[in-house]
């Protein structure tokens, strides 16, 4: 028989729960905000100093009432992680071209393929009065969605040795907004660039001056010849330096210089030149190989103003340079890229091409002094209304060139990391080939002084 509860036993459970309620009751009225504070500090306090036995024990508790799914999901998430560190690090594993544009990036430490443009420096033609284009790069990609289907309806395909997609559009691009009344190029090869200059603009005449006619060449392959041109070839070829202009132009009715534009691709000292056309009269002109210092084989206006006093102008032959260390590690990713070796000649001279103004294909070279090359620059200066370098289409990135050195070269019209836009424009579709031409066209506008 059980025994019966003693009166101590049944008085401790009372004297218990009255302890309880008398702890939580709330201070008067005066001291109770700092009661409160208290308690807040207290269990903040108690929160900070939890011992870490209290959260292993959680999480252990957790993950047996989970069972055996929790071991599942943590390979998962370890096998999807190293499928998406394979998949981005894949170029770590294989041997990558020095000319790959991801593997130059890299190896030169830019946040990105557009700040490899101009990096070099890129000298500018100063005008007169500052004068710009009127066209912008809204109008320039415009132009791009225009030409690109009439880029593919080209005749020669693969023009070796002529120009490629970036001239090509900037040929078009300037005549077709300028709108001349008649347009003369002095150098055609098979015919290209009159073709180009017809898609342009399908009425107007043109004058071209080549010492072999384009003709001859469709007994080998592609080559064009236009129905609305005048050719100045073989027997009846005269240089354009010779041509008397005056009776030319009233043959063609045209009374209005400033309406006509001047198309050069024949390898001629680009000074010279710029001074025929001056003194014809004429004001408009394109060069299609304005090429770098130190490169090509004529004198151009590219080299004529790569001055000291100019931004991105001027160069060192010092070979412990920071410019010589640099490119001479840009040599390695970029064909027509120019070390400080082949850049400087005898005496550290830098200006032209080792300190010879080239013509005529090299065939006739003079050594100039850095005093004549800047007299030079100062006369394009004094007779130079406007000077715009036709830019590239598009970054290394997305047409894949490995030719031409961006670091000496103008911000391009779809910049590198845009392949949206590139692919929308129909870029895409044309093989890296025609990409690789690019020479620093120029568009010059002239007056007299």
């Amino acid at each position: 028989m059980p025994l019966p509860p003693s009166s101590s036993s049944q008085r401790s459970p009372t004297k218990m729960l009255e302890r309880v309620l008398s702890s939580r009751r709330y201070a008067p009225y005066a001291d109770e905000s700092s009661a409160e504070n208290d308690a807040v500090a207290d269990e903040s306090k108690t929160k900070k100093h939890l011992p870490i036995s209290f959260f292993t024990t959680r999480i252990t508790n957790y993950l047996t009432r989970t069972g055996p799914v929790w071991p599942c999901l943590l390979v998962l998430a370890l096998v999807l992680l190293l499928i998406f560190s394979l998949i981005f690090n894949s170029r770590r594993f294989v041997c990558v071209s020095p000319y790959d544009p991801v593997s130059r990036t890299g190896f030169f430490g830019f946040d990105g393929l557009e700040s490899d443009f101009g990096s070099l420096g890129v000298p500018w033609c100063r005008s007169k009065h500052g004068k710009a284009v009127e066209w912008t790069t809204k109008d320039l990609i415009k132009g791009l969605e225009m030409f690109v289907p009439i880029y593919e309806t080209r005749p020669i395909k693969n023009n070796m040795y002529g120009m490629g997609f970036d001239h090509s559009f900037g040929l078009w691009f300037i005549a077709q907004w300028l709108k001349p009344d008649l347009m003369i190029e002095s150098g055609a090869f098979k015919g290209h660039s009159t073709w180009v200059l017809r898609q342009a603009m399908p009425d107007t005449p043109i004058i071209t001056l080549t010492p072999k006619h384009p003709g001859k060449f469709l007994k080998k392959g592609p080559a064009y010849v236009d129905g609305n041109c005048t050719y100045f070839t073989g027997k009846d070829f005269v240089d354009f330096g010779n041509v008397d202009w005056g009776k030319v132009m009233k043959k063609h009715g045209i009374t209005d210089l400033s309406r006509v534009l001047i198309f050069f691709d024949d390898h001629q000292n680009e000074l010279k030149r710029v001074k025929q056309a001056l003194k014809a009269g004429f004001q408009h002109i394109i060069f299609e190989d304005n090429y770098d210092t130190g490169t090509g084989d004529h004198y151009s206006l590219r080299q004529i103003c790569d001055q000291s006093y100019i931004r991105g102008g001027g160069h060192s032959c010092f070979k412990d340079s920071d410019e010589a260390r640099i490119r001479s590690k840009r040599k390695k990713f970029w064909e027509k890229a120019v070390d400080i070796e082949e850049l400087c000649g005898p005496g550290e001279a830098w200006w032209g091409v080792r300190g010879y103004m080239h013509d005529n294909f090299t065939k006739s070279s003079k050594k100039i002094s850095y005093s004549e090359h800047f007299q030079n620059s100062r006369f394009v200066e004094s007779i130079l209304d406007v000077y715009w370098e036709v830019p590239p289409v598009a970054g290394p990135s997305l047409t894949h060139q490995t030719r031409y050195d961006p670091a000496r070269a103008v911000t391009p019209i779809v910049e590198d990391g845009r392949y949206g836009l590139f692919n929308r424009l129909g870029l895409t579709r044309f093989d890296p080939s025609v990409f690789n031409g690019y020479t620093q066209m120029v568009y010059l506008e002239i007056s007299k002084q």
